[in-house]
């Protein structure tokens, strides 16, 4: 059982991007670099549990794991830490492997699993008993934390503690074997039930598991412990650097204490701050508890953080790369804010998603003085970020689609948009004047608007120099596709789900606003086809991406993010504090 440091109270961090980002690790490899003490080599590791999807908290470690490694032409290997099989499956093993491929990475001819050393390990575990730095506890799970004592009170040496070296041998075997059930053994390590580190109060080393194994079946029924297992199997890989984030500082000193006493190959492991990110929770256990408890529609649910629902949701692997490396690594943990990633994915998106009309909640438009049976093929630019990508043809006709939203039919003094008696621009397209309302007559619901245009202004301006405050975009009836459009937002509807004062149990925060799916929208023909996770901007409502759901009967597009860029305020606002200082 991994046991992690309490957690200090977190601080929102806030990153500027003119300040270069904390990043202690690269000096710690350029020393070892510069005194040769690996003679040159830099090796590095990734060891996930393959007991969940993998989420950006993972992906700050895998950039930090696997970005080190190229960056000083070294190998990082991806390692399976797959020592409990009660919670072990191939799905997740298989995710975990595509969601590292995705983000860029490769581990090339290492792959490795912790079940690979099994052998080894209990060798191991047998030599430690051998020099009598181990033995076999019959104490229950219950008995051994009590006598394992407190934060302020020493523990208590266990009456099996004074077994001999034979007895342990013999018990130790038999528990291979299975003579024994689950609980009845286990092999604990003999340090110091006084030390002030828990962890280091005669921990245990192996237990009972009598579960088959997704690779070596039903070959063993004990398994060794994390603590164990992970510094044996940096010292068989020959790890130069064990990179881990900072919930196991307190258990580096059992890492030196194996490695010491068994005198193999020792790495140096070096703790940094995790990721925190505001409106979602990063705990591998709660994430687990959204999915089987029928909170999110699986893993790959775009509103988890989850590397496979942020790919879902349409984020780029460049994005989430440049966000890891914008926020560094640093030595105390910290809250990131989310629209600092929302952020980096805006600045990719804008370079590479084209551009393209869709409305969303359509209000129906007649230009009573356009002919019924003509239609024109407007010139649209793709990306005007990127000349290259060129430009398309959306047709235009007589009834057109736009943004209920567009137009009011008493505006508010600032409202520059559609409304009677009032011309605005259509994109790419022709100024257009509302002349003529259309309402149920039942219900008093507006039906469609009646409009004319100007000919004289397609694509340009007026050639009397008349201006417009405002550009709608539009679709065709004619031509346009039907589509569902999911309006995804943040899980949470507090900013830190995982603090107890603010949410005392995490699910009562979970924001009911989180999905909105609109099922009559009109998205332009170009997008006919649109290929499952091709991402594109809809003018003026925000980027969005063709979900897997899609197929040629039924386009499906998930929001990515929206336009609006939050965190260019809460930059702006963090240096005028500076300024302020």
């Amino acid at each position: 059982m991994k046991t992690p440091k309490k957690e200090e109270k977190q601080a929102t961090n806030i990153i500027t991007t003119d300040s270069a980002p904390p990043n202690f690790i690269r000096n710690i490899i350029e020393e070892d670099l510069k005194t040769n003490k690996y003679e040159g080599r830099i090796v590095t590791r990734f060891p996930p549990e393959p007991n969940g999807y993998l989420h950006i908290g993972h992906a700050k470690s895998i950039c930090v794991n696997f970005g080190f490694a190229a960056e000083y032409k070294g190998k990082c290997h991806l390692r399976f830490d797959d020592t409990n099989p009660a919670k072990e499956d191939v799905e997740y093993v298989e995710s975990i492997m595509e969601d590292v491929r995705w983000l860029g990475f490769d581990w090339g001819e290492h792959l490795h699993y912790a079940s690979d050393y099994f052998e080894q390990l209990f060798e191991y575990a047998v030599q430690l008993i051998r020099n009598g730095k181990a033995y076999v506890d019959s104490l229950s799970a219950d008995e051994i934390r009590e006598y394992r004592g407190t934060l302020t009170e020493p523990g208590r040496e266990s009456p099996y503690r004074s077994r001999s070296v034979e007895e342990n041998l013999d018990l130790f075997e038999r528990m291979k074997a299975g003579e024994f059930e689950d609980g009845a053994h286990v092999l604990r390590a003999k340090i110091d039930m006084a030390s002030p580190n828990m962890l280091m109060r005669d921990p245990t080393l192996y237990r009972i598991r009598k579960v088959s194994h997704h690779r070596t079946g039903g070959k063993w029924c004990i398994y060794p412990m994390y603590d164990f297992t992970h510094c044996l199997s940096d010292s068989i890989e020959r790890i130069t650097n064990s990179l881990c984030t900072l919930e196991f500082e307190n258990n580096r000193p059992l890492y030196d204490w194996v490695l010491d006493e068994l005198d193999v190959y020792h790495p140096r492991q070096t703790e940094f701050a995790r990721l925190n990110l505001t409106y979602t929770v990063l705990s591998k256990r709660k994430l687990i508890e959204l999915v089987t408890g029928g909170y999110v529609n699986g893993w790959n649910d775009p509103r988890m953080p989850t590397i496979s629902g942020l790919r879902r949701r349409g984020y780029t692997p460049e994005a989430i790369r440049n966000f890891c490396e914008r926020i560094g690594v640093a030595k105390r943990d910290s809250t990131v804010d989310m629209a600092l990633l929302e952020y980096c994915l805006r600045e990719d998106l804008n370079k590479r998603a084209p551009r393209v009309m869709a409305v969303l909640r359509p209000l129906r438009v007649v230009i009573e003085n356009y002919p019924e049976d003509q239609t024109e093929m407007l010139e649209a630019v793709n990306n005007p970020e990127d000349p290259g990508m060129g430009k398309r043809k959306v047709p235009f006709s007589r009834i057109l689609y736009i943004e209920q939203e567009d137009f009011m039919e008493a505006p508010p003094k600032k409202f520059f948009r559609l409304a009677p008696g009032r011309e605005v621009r259509l994109r790419y397209a022709y100024f257009i004047r509302c002349t003529d309302v259309v309402k149920d007559e039942k219900t008093g619901e507006l039906v469609e608007l009646r409009c004319t245009y100007d000919p004289e202004t397609r694509g340009g301006d007026a050639p009397d120099g008349r201006k417009v405050k405002a550009t709608l975009h539009w679709v065709s009836e004619t031509h346009a596709l039907e589509a569902e459009v999911r309006l995804y937002d943040h899980l949470f509807d507090k900013p830190n789900p995982a603090d107890e004062k603010e949410c005392p149990d995490f699910k009562s925060c979970l924001n009911p606003k989180s999905l909105e799916t609109l099922t009559s929208c009109r998205v332009e023909p170009s997008l006919k086809g649109a290929e499952p996770g091709k991402r594109y901007q809809f003018e003026r409502s925000g980027y969005f991406c063709a979900d897997p759901d899609s197929s040629d009967d039924k386009l499906v597009f998930n929001r990515t993010v929206t336009l609006r860029d939050t965190w260019a305020k809460i930059q702006k606002k963090a240096q005028n504090q500076k300024k302020k200082r």
